[in-house]
């Protein structure tokens, strides 16, 4: 493993910081998001965790966050040394090739030629050596033209994620573990994520994309030009204060709603454009409350996971996690894999095999009416 030397030369951190986690309600709302929490107990938040790995292979001043409106104050009050240019705020979610495209229209006007990476304000990475090696591995593959993805070696045959099939390895200057990616694969059955674990070809997708800002535009251009096209527009107005506004207002709504897996880089995987590294850091996307409840109680089998300050639980013979957000107490006795979440005004009680159902009960809060607790 090479060590880079940091800050990487041109190189842009992009952090899109927004969706709910809606599969973490009632922790996470509209109005104080995943990535404004701290899941880990580290004493800070996923956002400010995030920075703190970023901002050492960009610089502080090299690194944009992209999030709505509504958590602006929020963002900045966790990220003091964010620059005032660079915190580019939505009107309203597009998903994340409209975050991610804008921030690279943006960037590629103000330095053509920079090199960007986008990484999630809400994914939770340990290992900060091996993260540093594999995304300068990255940036020299996005150099070399390529959209270049970060995926995670499996410790386990996952169902959550979606999956990156591996194909021979690319030779790129200045990198020795970069690798073509022949397809992009959904969400798999169990039968077959052990397939995949067993066989070694295929990585999880971490939704982590290093590329020069140029080529993620040229490839957009190509599969969606109206997007593109308004995203232009929207970069060209962005850093005079009196066109921003009414270009926001104009173009943004109009912006289609779709991912950028979907949109950019299972068609650069098709074209032979997408390349990977595999990253052998510890990484979770805390996609439900049983990965929270693994994080909280790794190496400690069997075991409760209790978060929140002051939390009041009493437990015999039990095992899970429980979230407290309320003062009262909360006693356990003889349940296991629990997941008890409680918050001042909306109670959750399910278990870690039903945890990515919880997103059905948010959808049917919002189709009954009851946004006052979303």
């Amino acid at each position: 493993m090479s060590v880079p030397s940091l800050p990487l030369e041109g190189f842009y951190s992009v952090i899109p910081a927004g969706g709910v986690g809606s599969r973490l309600w009632p922790l996470s709302r509209a109005d104080a998001p995943k990535f404004l929490h701290d899941l880990t107990g580290s004493g800070q938040t996923l956002l400010k965790d995030t920075w703190d790995r970023l901002a050492p292979l960009s610089g502080e001043q090299r690194v944009m966050v992209v999030t709505g409106r509504a958590h602006r104050a929020a963002v900045e009050a966790q990220l003091p040394a964010l620059a005032d240019e660079n915190i580019v705020l939505e009107s309203e979610p597009r998903d994340s090739t409209a975050a991610i495209g804008l921030a690279a229209a943006i960037l590629e006007r103000r330095e053509p030629g920079v090199v960007i990476g986008s990484f999630a304000a809400d994914h939770v990475i340990s290992g900060d050596a091996l993260f540093r090696s594999a995304v300068a591995d990255a940036v020299a593959a996005a150099r070399a033209g390529y959209i270049a993805t970060i995926g995670i070696t499996p410790t386990e045959p996952a169902v959550g994620f979606g999956y990156i099939e591996c194909g021979g390895p690319i030779r790129v200057p200045g990198a020795d573990r970069v690798e073509a990616v022949s397809n992009f694969v959904e969400k798999p059955d169990l039968e077959t994520a052990k397939r995949y674990l067993e066989g070694g070809d295929h990585l999880w997708n971490a939704g982590m994309f290093i590329t020069r800002a140029s080529t993620l535009l040229e490839e957009l251009s190509r599969t969606k030009p109206e997007l593109h096209a308004g995203l232009v527009e929207l970069a060209e107005a962005w850093d005079d204060p009196e066109t921003r506004g009414p270009a926001v207002d104009r173009i943004w709504p109009t912006l289609e709603k779709i991912a950028i897996d979907y949109s950019v880089a299972e068609p650069a995987a098709a074209a032979g454009r997408l390349a990977v590294i595999r990253g052998h850091f510890q990484w979770d996307d805390v996609g439900d409350f049983a990965s929270l409840a693994k994080l909280n109680t790794a190496g400690r089998s069997g075991e409760l996971a209790i978060l929140g300050e002051n939390a009041r639980v009493l437990a015999d013979a039990s095992s899970g996690i429980v979230v407290s957000r309320a003062k009262r107490v909360i006693s356990l006795i003889g349940v296991h894999d629990i997941v008890v979440v409680d918050t001042p005004d909306a109670l959750l009680v399910t278990t870690s095999e039903h945890a990515q159902r919880v997103k059905a009960v948010v959808d049917a809060l919002r189709l009954g009416g009851s946004s006052d607790v979303l």
